[in-house]
């Protein structure tokens, strides 16, 4: 424990720390739930924690420029906007590069500038000189992009990996899921022009198994074996699932888990 709390303090003091073959830059990213805001200390520390369990994993600067790293990273195709007439864009959050980081094949690139296309649903960086490039899909593990003052972690389902990359919202026991795409609504401006528009879709995995959920119902269906339990949870504390927030489900995810062999 002291040489973790010890490896913070060098953290917050010193702009990179090596250790090993194990490189932070001072702009690294956590690798916490998305969409929930962390104080630095709590990012700083789950960044080092998931560093040292996760044993196989190596961690590379985007800085670091060595011919194998770059052919690990750089491995794709180039991306072209076949789309531009179209009114919006197709991606999630910003049309502009984002930070984050990837991982590909257990090699974990931080401070890496991504856009994530929903439309496609491919991740792409900025390529030299000037072109862009969209990364081998295959080879892509998970990634994560920081947008206002949080991150958003993003993988593929073991289970049922046709459904793209999906943003982790809570992962236990079972898990919970948001995947994003967006689709071309045709002559949607002035009946002259197509436009891009956003749509979500819940996923609940339990015992290996994906369910589509939308609503508590939905949810309290597929915990069919602890129904009840579930219902005077939720009525004990007062919960309410919201269908468009889906961090409103975590606390009954959360309890089922908590009460699961």
């Amino acid at each position: 424990m002291k040489s973790f709390l010890f490896l913070i303090f060098l953290f917050l003091n010193i702009s990179t720390i090596s250790l090993c073959n194990v490189t932070l830059a001072s702009r690294s990213f956590s690798f916490t739930d998305p969409g929930f805001e962390f104080n630095a200390l709590n990012k700083v520390a789950s960044s080092l924690r998931n560093i040292f369990e996760s044993g196989t994993d190596r961690v590379i600067s985007y800085q670091q420029d060595t011919l194998k790293e770059s052919q690990i990273l750089y491995n794709g195709r180039e991306w072209k906007n076949f789309y531009y007439m179209v009114r919006g864009d197709q991606f999630l959050f910003s049309n502009l590069f984002l930070p984050g980081s990837v991982t590909i094949r257990g090699n974990i690139f931080l401070n890496v500038s991504l856009k994530y296309d929903i439309y496609k649903d491919e991740i792409l960086i900025p390529n030299d000189p000037g072109g862009i490039l969209q990364l081998n899909k295959e080879m892509v593990d998970s990634f994560s992009i920081f947008f206002q003052n949080k991150t958003y972690r993003f993988e593929r389902l073991a289970e049922d990996k046709s459904k793209g990359y999906l943003n982790v919202i809570y992962k236990g026991k079972s898990a919970l899921y948001i995947k994003y795409s967006k689709y071309i609504k045709k002559l949607a401006v002035d009946g002259a022009y197509d436009e891009f528009y956003k749509e979500s879709q819940i996923y609940f995995v339990k015992d290996n198994i994906v369910y589509t959920i939308a609503s508590k119902n939905d949810l309290i269906n597929v915990l069919i074996e602890d129904k009840e339990l579930i219902k005077n949870f939720i009525k004990k504390n007062k919960i309410k699932i919201i269908r468009n927030d889906p961090g409103s489900f975590i606390p009954v995810i959360g309890y089922f888990d908590s009460i699961r062999k």
